[in-house]
């Protein structure tokens, strides 16, 4: 049964808090103190969700339904209402439901759960600043392909034109979402390809000549800095993971008996295996002195606690005499790998970007697997530490370019 305006007016407080339904999932939940909840329980995804309607008598029997009834209608478009509640909220200004930023924020919440923190956070951010100032308030189904071109001309004006190629693309993807949720007709980004110009991809610097790898070897050997940063340089070379990943390595995920470091690749969110060579598990060894009561490998200066800079390999490099922009830095180390064990070790491209991290498909389509390669990954990483001992003590004769 329904219930009337007499029922909830007069329902009483009692020792325990108790609910009075109104059918269609909502009803009234009466606390001991006295206070009367609207509230909605619904499912959203097969699980089942709870959405606050208001306060009684605030919100009244007949406003409570009226919102009972737009949440139905979201559900209908196979939108969840507390994450749109959420989204509008955190639009911070009064919009309506169908607005690009809240849509957008949906997206944001639903689309991006998985990814890194400090991705969603640029992306949010790329929002805040360039597209929802010119964009955000606008119901998304009526904006249209010039108002979009607007706001991304704006950001390449700035001189930042691989962001509004960025900010153009995750556009694309909310208003797809928008299509996809009822609240848009379609992607009005798709008329713009080619509206602006193509952006130069920037190469991370590297050195992929071995006598060029062998003087940074022997720099490296002899950079003098704290104990963290030598190990850290030393190692870096050796395991080519991403600088994030060396920075982040913990002593509970590395096994110096069986010489394997495991651990969550933080781009691609999955299991990760990197065989250690003998020459790691000594710098390892080295360091285990100082940091192996800690939780993080290479520790932070001013905190023990916490790791090191993400600026502490550059900043070495630097100090070294090298150009972090043109000759090499801390992320070049993949880069040096993969190019010199194909090219000049021979090293199959599959096993080596197996040990890279990427997502690489099988012949069967099957997507990237850590345990793969084991064996042959093994060997690889203690032929490419043996080589770039070889390297750095000149053992091998280099043959250089002719002029």
């Amino acid at each position: 049964m329904n219930l009337s305006d007499i029922q909830v007016r007069k329902s009483k407080s009692e020792s325990k808090a108790y609910k009075l339904s109104d059918g269609g999932g909502m009803y009234l939940e009466v606390m001991p103190n006295g206070s009367k909840y609207w509230r909605l329980k619904y499912r959203f995804d097969g699980k089942e969700k709870k959405l606050a309607l208001g306060v009684y008598p605030d919100v009244s029997l007949a406003l409570a339904r009226e919102r009972r009834q737009d949440a139905r209608s979201l559900l209908a478009k196979g939108v969840d209402p507390s994450e749109n509640k959420k989204a509008v909220k955190a639009a911070k200004f009064e919009k309506s439901e169908n607005s690009f930023e809240v849509v957008a924020r949906e997206w944001l919440a639903s689309h991006m759960a998985n990814k890194a923190a400090s991705h969603r956070e640029k992306v949010i951010r790329r929002f805040e600043l360039y597209i929802f100032p010119w964009l955000g308030s606008k119901p998304i189904a009526d904006i249209t392909t010039p108002q979009v071109l607007d706001a991304i001309k704006r950001i390449e004006k700035l001189g930042i034109l691989e962001t509004a190629h960025r900010a153009l693309q995750t556009c694309g993807q909310v208003f797809r979402y928008g299509v996809q949720t009822g609240r848009a007709l379609r992607d009005v980004t798709a008329d713009l390809k080619g509206a602006l110009p193509p952006s130069r991809t920037e190469h991370m610097a590297s050195f992929t000549e071995p006598n060029d790898v062998a003087e940074l070897l022997r720099a490296i050997e002899g950079f003098k800095g704290t104990i963290t940063v030598q190990c850290a340089l030393r190692l870096a070379p050796l395991v080519f993971v991403r600088p994030s990943e060396l920075r982040m390595a913990k002593w509970a995920d590395i096994d110096l008996e069986t010489g394997e470091w495991r651990y969550l690749v933080s781009k691609t969110k999955t299991d990760h295996l990197v065989p250690l060579p003998r020459q790691a598990i000594e710098i390892l060894k080295e360091i285990q002195g100082f940091s192996g009561h800690r939780e993080y490998v290479f520790t932070g200066g001013h905190s023990p606690l916490r790791p090191m800079s993400e600026s502490a390999i550059n900043a070495a490099l630097k100090r070294m005499g090298y150009d972090t922009k043109t000759q090499i830095t801390g992320h070049g180390f993949r880069a040096m790998a993969r190019t010199i064990l194909h090219e000049r070790l021979n090293i199959d491209p599959h096993i080596i970007e197996h040990q890279l991290a990427h997502k690489v498909p099988d012949t069967l389509g099957a997507a990237y697997n850590r345990t793969k390669f084991i064996a042959q990954r093994k060997e690889m990483m203690q032929i490419w530490a043996d080589y770039l001992d070889k390297l750095k003590a000149g053992a091998i004769v280099i043959e250089l370019k002719k002029a």
